[in-house]
């Protein structure tokens, strides 16, 4: 390795370390000295540093890229960008599915409210306690996040629902077609954001995504012309990513229009892909689609699930099996102590057992299946044969399955989870995820840090994808650690336009983490009341990483956070500091 001569007096050197490159290199045995945020030396360093990490028998791997959360809200309350930075993510970008909080009117400050909180399932009194609303414009509310200091840093796209509701108002929240000049406006505050630093434009295009009175969101049936319009003046103001979500209902007109979009305007994009039951294979034809269009020059990457995308049930949680029984919702306010001891009397018991599920408008409401529904586990399994399933257990056991689901939520004082996979498990394995982890457009997304408070539990992708994929799967072929390092630092790093990071080399960002790979360890999903007005959060302690280091700075040693906040607001591509 070459020799920077600015390491003389290296501010940090990570000695003896088994190096994973983020460009897919075999590990080899290295030092890494740092200065001034960034790596100046790779392989023996002769120089001590002002501070040093025996790091022998560990893994040091560039700190990770997540390119879609939803910490819009908490980036202006918190400093810490937690649970992602306690799982080695060093850059979290923001501002996916078209929700987000800028630019907003005065007057409109409940209505990003109440679609954030549909979508993202963060409640409304938190997002209404926390958010100051220092800012109106894009720009502003950037310039704003840009004073804050935070133990990673993050990067914002401007969301779609947003701007369109500014510009339009009523007629946009309600999805009515943008006339030319709307399309101008927006064309116009599309630029301005990406002068301000935006990284990219997100929307979304699915019927899952309403507001928490119902509402589709603004952005559902946005013309072609209006995506056009937007893509294209961010495109021409600097480099800048389109992310989308699409429903699988309306997939085959969708994709081909987005597809349009990106060859007209030249932007990049980047979207969700799952599998999904109804289609089990349909994901194998879109990454087919998106691989020829690639082949055309076309810029495209897919966001791929790590595992199953999976609710958590649980009497704690937003959802539950019996929560349209007659009888539950009679007890449903109670306090949970209050609620687990009527729920603990026979005659409660028997009533709520006795009804079914009644049908409502909730786009997350489900008739439960369960023979799709699993008990988690410690340590968390969440990759389960079918016979694991309650509704094969309660056969087996000549029981009913809403039985084994209520006796189990009633367990640790009424803290038991179930889990429900309902993306990337229609075959009962993850034999799929596998296949479009490794398709060669895709890099690994959608893990939500910061949203789905109640019923998600998924910002701990980074780490799954290190313990499970290359250590711990029993139920197929794994991945190489290279690989999945690879994947989720200099992969995602370039699809959001950040050249500067996701390698370990001299000239790059020094965002590293250390970690003890035989020690890496996902505890289960436990509710904890952390955020604003005591919200709820579901989080999942983690063990393993030995030092997560940002910007060349020690921000978390052992598990424990050490107080540091060198993670900055990232305004725009970033080009490679080599």
């Amino acid at each position: 390795m070459t020799v920077n001569p600015e390491a003389a007096s290296p501010d940090l050197v990570i000695r003896r370390g088994n190096i994973a490159d983020g460009l897919g290199g075999e590990l080899y045995e290295a030092d890494v000295a740092i200065t001034n945020g960034r790596i100046t030396e790779v392989g023996k360093v002769s120089a001590k540093g002002r501070e040093e990490i025996d790091a022998k028998g560990k893994l040091v791997a560039p700190g990770f890229v997540d390119v879609h959360t939803h910490y819009d809200g908490q980036v202006t309350w918190s400093q810490d960008i937690t649970p992602s930075s306690q799982n080695g993510v060093t850059t979290a970008i923001m501002g996916n599915c078209g929700v987000g909080f800028a630019p907003c009117k005065p007057g409109d400050h409940q209505r990003l409210i109440e679609l954030m909180e549909g979508v993202e399932d963060i409640p409304e009194p938190v997002l209404s306690a926390g958010i100051p609303w220092s800012w109106e414009s894009f720009p502003d509310y950037l310039g704003w996040l840009s004073r804050r200091r935070f133990d990673i840093d993050i990067g914002a796209q401007l969301p779609h629902a947003a701007l369109r509701v500014y510009v339009m108002g009523e007629r946009g929240a309600r999805r009515d077609p943008s006339t030319s000049e709307d399309n101008k406006a927006m064309a116009g505050l599309a630029g301005e954001a990406v002068r301000a630093g935006a990284l990219g434009f997100s929307t979304s295009r699915t019927l899952n995504h309403r507001t928490s009175t119902g509402d589709y969101t603004p952005t559902l049936k946005a013309g072609e012309d209006e995506l056009t319009a937007i893509a294209g003046a961010m495109h021409g103001v600097g480099r800048s990513v389109l992310q989308f979500v699409l429903d699988l209902s309306t997939l085959h007109e969708d994709l081909p229009m987005m597809l349009r979009v990106a060859e007209n305007t030249g932007c990049p994009i980047s979207f969700s892909i799952t599998q999904n039951d109804k289609a089990p294979r349909r994901y194998r034809q879109t990454l087919e689609e998106i691989n020829k269009a690639a082949a055309r020059g076309l810029s495209i990457t897919a966001q791929i699930a790590a595992r199953p995308v999976g609710l958590l049930l649980g009497l704690e949680l937003s959802r539950n099996p019996f929560q349209t029984h007659p009888s539950y919702r009679a007890i449903a306010k109670l306090p949970l102590k209050e609620r687990l001891t009527r729920m603990h009397q026979p005659d409660v018991r028997a009533a709520i057992l006795s009804e079914t599920p009644t049908s409502t408008d909730d786009p997350l409401f489900f008739r439960p299946n369960y023979d799709k529904m699993y008990l988690l586990g410690n340590p968390p399994d969440y990759e389960q044969p079918v016979e694991n399933a309650l509704g094969t257990q309660a056969r087996r056991q000549g029981r009913t399955p809403e039985e084994l689901a209520y006796d189990a939520m009633l367990s640790d004082e009424g803290r038991g989870m179930l889990y429900v996979p309902f993306l990337n498990y229609a075959d009962g394995n993850l034999d799929a995820t596998r296949e479009m982890l490794c398709d060669p457009r895709s890099v690994p997304g959608l893990s939500d840090g910061g949203a789905h408070c109640g019923i998600i539990c998924d910002a701990s992708f980074p780490t799954y994808l290190l313990t499970h994929w290359t250590r711990d799967r029993k139920r197929g072929e794994k991945l190489s650690i290279p690989f999945v390092v690879a994947a989720q630092s200099r992969k995602t790093a370039l699809s959001v336009g950040l050249s500067d990071r996701g390698v370990i080399a001299p000239g790059f960002k020094a965002d590293v983490n250390v970690i003890d790979y035989d020690r890496l360890h996902l505890h289960p999903p436990k509710v904890h009341y952390d955020l604003p007005v005591g919200g709820r959060r579901l989080l999942q302690q983690v063990d393993g990483y030995d030092a997560t280091i940002v910007s060349g700075v020690v921000t978390r040693r052992g598990g424990g956070a050490t107080g540091n906040r060198p993670g900055r607001l990232v305004r725009g591509a970033q080009g490679s500091l080599n």
